[in-house]
């Protein structure tokens, strides 16, 4: 059963080197586990979304600039997330303010070629059916 994503969830990045957390401001005024509830729309580089230590896509123009600066050897650079589409698919059933509500089972890109995932909600109480 899916669980509900909370601010404080922890994500990863299939081209990331490092965890990212994740940050949900409380404008919805909805909590789960006593902290704000996100939606699908709640994927903003550096404001929900937190960097994932180093980035290894060669499709991150820091990243390739590096590479071709060290003769083809992969160089991975510091992560910004690019991430510009909502999290998909969303809660069929819940919604928070309108949108979908975030569940972990969504996955987000990043337009560097990265995958993004939830490996931990933030919270364990709230299943979404």
């Amino acid at each position: 059963m899916p669980k509900l994503v909370v601010s404080g969830a922890t994500l990863s990045c299939s081209m990331g080197m490092a965890p990212g957390q994740y940050s949900v401001l409380p404008t919805n005024q909805v909590d789960g586990d006593s902290q704000p509830a996100a939606t699908v729309q709640d994927m903003m580089p550096n404001v929900n979304i937190g960097p994932f230590g180093m980035c290894q896509s060669p499709a991150n123009p820091q990243v390739a600039a590096a590479t071709a600066a060290a003769m083809g050897v992969l160089t991975p650079q510091p992560c910004v997330p690019m991430t510009t589409a909502p999290w998909m698919p969303g809660s069929t059933c819940v919604t928070i303010g309108g949108m979908a509500a975030l569940t972990d089972s969504c996955q987000l890109l990043c337009n560097w070629g990265g995958q993004i995932q939830v490996t931990s909600p933030g919270q364990t109480d709230i299943d979404v059916a």
